[in-house]
């Protein structure tokens, strides 16, 4: 099975509601990234328990750990949780800096360093939050990470 197939068959097994805000979504992640890259985790660790929700995954980087080994990783993704949807903006060095930058514009929304995570699309502004999407890809575009 492809990742397209993957996504589609994780975003089939959400509620109506939550199926239709999350394809709203990537669709509009699709148009503001055209051509990036696409990931799917199905949320299960190399022995097959489940450790995290599914994520689909946008873009790529490198993520390099503390004892030098490196890792390619996406640099945002959204996920259903059992309170709504997050959404992850990884690699950015600066943990203040999404809450600072887009927490006022951003709509009924809890935004950490680097999730945000609301209950429905319609609570929060997503083009405020696609250009927040926007930029921290442009910031851990060339930039690895210290994992």
């Amino acid at each position: 099975m492809n990742i397209q197939e993957q996504i589609a068959g994780y975003l089939a097994t959400q509620t109506e509601a939550k199926r239709t805000d999350l394809e709203t979504l990537h669709k509009r992640i699709l148009q503001a990234l055209p051509g990036t890259k696409l990931w799917f985790l199905d949320g299960k660790d190399e022995k097959g328990k489940v450790v995290t929700n599914p994520n689909i995954g946008y873009g790529e980087r490198t993520v390099k750990y503390s004892d030098g080994k490196t890792k390619e990783f996406y640099q945002a993704g959204i996920s259903a949780n059992t309170s709504g949807i997050s959404v992850y903006i990884l690699g950015i060095a600066d943990k203040a800096y999404l809450s600072a930058t887009y927490g006022q514009e951003l709509g009924k929304a809890s935004v950490t360093g680097y999730c945000i995570k609301f209950k429905k699309l319609a609570d929060i502004n997503i083009d405020v939050l696609i250009t927040a999407i926007l930029d921290g890809v442009k910031q851990t575009s060339h930039a690895t990470g210290l994992a």
